[in-house]
Order: structure tokens, then sequence, then C-alpha cells
């Protein structure tokens, strides 16, 4: 080794360390290796969580067999869709600060020389980004793959639309029973581009896990080799002193950005990209995503934006096949867990077979590669997947998934309907008391105000409905799952809760929305059009008269979270520090 092992170290200054680790089944043989932390979030809580002991499993033996000693530690996440429709879903983006701390916690309160992590899902995988860059060691990510789809390739985000249909009297109790008892056929990430996968995919494309191994069929057994290669690798970090920091760097985050615009990824990675960075000190904000989006290649084929379910992007070459797609404009000298850059990586795989290994799954559906993954000559869109909006509804800005949007709502003048919760909102969508031409605006449901729950009952109410779907828009300083789809401009900062201009909307108010121009803004009152300063006179008489609400927890983690949030459009994450 280069330097003393920080497992050493803290056994020298704790004289309890080694009987105790005995006293759990170590051998004295055990003490002396270097020691890595095994870090997951198994736990019968979700598919995307309840098979990961296997792949813990693997990562163990990897590490035994490369002479090192693991630790398993767990820190089980939650589940979004089990979470949904209740105040459940008001936890699920602060879940993701309190598993980053707990990582810190368990890596900082013990010695350790090195991690391996394991998660699936949407707030897991990017709080355990968080939480190795936090402990900044020799780590490695293993993500746990997606499911498989089901009959007919019905997936998980159809249920949304099917769930809004059956609320309408479209569809029978029994054909909705049968999409619910089948849209889920394994364990693994839900299959479909939504904030889990894109995670997966991030955590890749930051070079955080060996190449192409992200996205894997939770079922295959290529992941559990995966697993087992992820627990090896690390001790060769170890060994050559690689730690976090020296991987994600801000050439490594452009990277995933320009990958997140290729697959025209989840929203949310606007709340988790900057989360991970803030870790290691970098600052990335929505400005810097419209940067790099602008001009990109959108370029796969999968739902919910495209065709297929995300179980065809490890069948079409995953990560490095998109990478491939967007190389010229890559840091291809960017280093990754390997000890190899991306671009030896990316030369590599094309010599060992990666890639006729994965078309042979193509194959059994009758695909080619370009069905799934498109070439970067011939793009589904050209000016990346989101774009950030501001105006004086949002002075810091708002994020619209434009990929997601029909291109009729691109630029439009609408009516604003606003409402305080999301149950309200739903409730007037389902009983037809939206109408075309309208903007539903829900309104305290960002970070501060209920910690930012997503609304993805509302987007399929709406994209759901064939008329609504196409003429109005949804507006909130809340955020949407990965899942969503249709006009729907999320994280709009000021929140509400803080005196935003959001909450200074009234009914009948006109909404400017120019998607490809960046524009969100009130330009009239009571269905009238003014001139921006007569709007901001109105305006400023209306904040004269705004009162702050009473916080919705008085208690807990969500009074905790509500109180050192930062704003969405800034990463909606905890910060603690002065």
């Amino acid at each position: 080794m280069t330097k003393p092992l920080n497992s050493q170290r803290v056994r020298a200054l704790a004289p309890e360390n080694d009987p105790l680790k005995i006293g759990m089944g170590w051998t004295i043989e055990d003490l002396d290796r270097p020691q890595i932390l095994v870090e997951s979030t198994f736990g019968d809580s979700h598919p995307g969580s309840a098979h990961l002991m296997q792949f813990v499993d693997e990562v163990m033996r990897g590490i035994k067999d490369e002479g090192g000693r693991g630790a398993r530690y767990f820190v089980t996440d939650i589940c979004d869709g089990i979470a949904q429709g209740h105040d459940g879903i008001n936890y699920s983006l602060p879940h993701r600060d309190m598993i980053a701390s707990m990582i810190e916690i368990h890596g900082r309160s013990t010695g350790f020389d090195g991690g391996v992590f394991v998660a699936s899902c949407d707030k897991s995988v990017p709080a355990c980004l968080m939480g190795l860059c936090r402990l900044d060691m020799p780590s490695i990510v293993v993500t746990g793959g997606v499911m498989d789809a089901g009959p007919d390739l019905l997936t998980l985000e159809q249920i949304g639309t099917y769930s809004a249909m059956y609320q309408r009297g479209e569809i029978s109790v029994e054909q909705f029973a049968y999409y619910k008892h089948n849209a889920c056929p394994s364990c693994g990430a839900c299959s479909f581009m939504g904030t889990a996968s894109t995670m997966q995919i991030i955590a890749e494309a930051l070079g955080l896990m060996l190449p192409g191994t992200a996205l894997m069929p939770a079922t295959s057994e290529e992941l559990m080799q995966a697993a087992y290669d992820a627990g090896r690798q690390v001790m060769r970090l170890v060994e050559q002193g690689i730690r976090a920091s020296d991987i994600v760097t801000m050439k490594a985050f452009e990277n995933a950005i320009m990958v997140h615009a290729a697959i025209s990824g989840s929203t949310n990675s606007l709340l988790h990209i900057p989360a991970i960075a803030h870790e290691l000190g970098f600052k990335i904000d929505a400005e810097t995503f419209d940067r790099l989006h602008r001009g990109a290649r959108y370029l796969l084929n999968i739902r919910p934006a495209g065709e297929w379910p995300a179980q065809f992007f490890y069948y079409a070459g995953g990560v490095p096949a998109v990478m491939e797609q967007i190389r010229d404009v890559l840091h291809l000298d960017a280093l990754t867990v390997t000890g190899k850059t991306l671009g030896e990586n990316l030369d590599e795989l094309k010599r060992n077979g990666f890639y006729d290994k994965c078309e042979r799954h193509l194959e059994r559906w009758g695909l080619k590669r370009h069905d799934v993954i498109r070439p970067f000559d011939n793009p589904i869109g050209v000016d990346g997947s989101v774009a950030i909006l501001k105006g004086n509804l949002a002075p810091d800005g708002a994020v619209v998934k434009h990929t997601a949007v029909p291109r009729e709502m691109f630029s439009a003048t609408l009516r604003a309907r606003p409402f305080d919760s999301e149950e309200e909102a739903i409730e007037a969508i389902l009983s037809h008391r939206i109408e075309k031409g309208d903007a539903v605006i829900i309104r305290y449901e960002g970070p501060k105000g209920s910690g930012m729950p997503e609304m993805f009952y509302t987007t399929e109410a709406i994209s759901s409905d064939a008329e609504l779907g196409r003429s109005i828009a949804l507006l909130t300083d809340g955020r949407f799952s990965g899942a969503s789809r249709g006009p729907a401009i999320g994280h709009i900062s000021p929140e509400a809760a803080v005196g935003g201009p959001i909450a200074l909307v009234e009914e009948g108010d006109l909404i400017r929305l120019d998607i490809e121009g960046r524009v969100l803004a009130i330009v009239g009152i009571a269905g009238q059009e003014l001139s921006a300063e007569e709007v901001e006179r109105v305006l400023a008489e209306r904040r004269a008269m705004w009162q702050p609400r009473e916080p919705k927890y008085k208690g807990g983690v969500l009074k905790l979270f509500a109180r050192h949030a930062l704003s969405a459009i800034d990463g909606g994450y905890m910060k603690v520090e002065d």
C-alpha cells in the first residue's frame, strides 16, 4: 500500500476495535486486511431494494477473493410509488438527504478504506452518490438494475394513466385490476426512463460504475457478475489510492449532463446532480443544464417519452452506446473506477465483445440498436430534453422537460387556475372543471412548503385526457415523477411558502408560456393583458397583503428539512453549514 490504511489507523487508536470485531465473527487475519464498507438500501420496502442482498453477497465475495474484508451496512429507502396519494410522498425528497447522512455516519464512525454502494432507485442512488462523495474514499457503485416488463410490455408508469381512465369510467374495475397485478413482474427499478433509471445511468456517466453495468435487467446473470467484479475492483482502487474526488470532477459532471440530454432524463436530476456536486464543492445550477442541453442530441427511444421499456436500454448497449454516439462532446480524459479514462473504457468495450453480447438480446425482439438508441446524425431531437424558464412568475427559474410537451403547447397564453394543494387540483381535473386554455397551478408544494412531493397523479390525469393533454399546462413549485408526460413545468422558484410570485397568482390571471424563448411570466390580470409595469404594480399590491402560512409540519424530519432545504432551482438539498 502507498499509505497506511485508514482502518489500521483507527484500529490503533481504539483498542476495543479488535475484540468487538472478533465478537461478530471476524478472524485475526481479517483485522489486518483492507476493510470495505458495503452499504446498501436492501429491505422489504419495494422491488428496487428487496433483491439487493444477492448483489451485496457477490460484492462481499469479490472483496474477499481480492484479499479484503467487507462489512455490510444497511439504510433502507422508501418507494415513491408506494408513497403516492398520501402524505408519505412528502418524505421522498427529504429521505435522500437522510440516507446520505447515515452513509456519512457509517463511514466516519468506523475506519474504512473503501466502499461499495448498492442501490437502485429514485432517491437511494443519488443518496449513495452524495454519501460516497462526502466520505471521499475509494468507492464504486453497483445498481440493482431494472425490472422486466409485464405482458404486452406493460410497465408501471402506465398505471397512472389507467387509474385516471378508471376514475373517469373509461375502463372496468377488472381491466384496472389486471394492469395493477401485472405491471411489476420482477424486482428492479421501474422499467421506464424515470428518475431511478436516470440516476443509475448518471452514476455510470460520472465514472463511478463499471462500464456498461447501469440498468441491466435485475434478473440477469450479467448483473450478478458485475457485483462480484465491483467487489474486486474496489480493492484495486484502494491499492491505487483513487478516491471519489479523483473521479467525480467538473468534467465528469458535464459528461453526465450531456448523457442526461441524450436520454431525455428525469427532471429530478436537476435536484440530485447539484446536491451531489455540492458534496465536493462544485456549483452546478439549473443554468448549467440549460446551457449544456441547448443543441444537444436527444437519442433514446425509451418510455415514457419513447417506445420501449427500460430493459431495452441495456440490450442496445447501455451508457457506452449512448456515449459512443455523443463521443465528440464528452471529456474522454475523465478518470473512472476502472483506473482508466472514459475514452480508454469505450475503446476496450468495442474490442471485448460487449456490444455483440448486448445485441443478442435485441435479436430476440427483432430489433436493431438504432431502434432504441438513435444515431447522432438521426436524433429524435436536437435541443436536449430540459429547459429553464424565467420571468416574473419564476424569477429564479422553473424546469420543463420539453421532450414530453406537445408542440402546440410550446407557446401559449393561459388562464390561471391556482390551487393550494395537489388534492384540490386533481379533483378539479377529474370532475371536468378544468378547461382548454387553463394553467393549473399547484403551490405550497416546494421544499419548504411540504417537502416537495411529486405531482405524478395530476400529470397523468392531464396527459391521459386527449384534449387536456394538448391544451393546458401544469405549473408548480413542487416536482414531477420521472414518468410524467405532458405540459408540466415544475421547480418554480422562489416557492410559494417563502412568498414567491406563484403565491400571488389569482384566478383568471394570464400566464405566458414560451419554451423556446425560455419564458414563464404573468402577462395579464383578471383575463386582461397588461404591460409589464402594470402587472408588477398589481403584484406589488398583492405582495403587501400576502401572509406566510403556518408551517405544515411542526416537528420531525419534515420540519428539519423545511428549515434547511435550499430552493428547488438550487437542488433542494439540506444546507446546514454557515
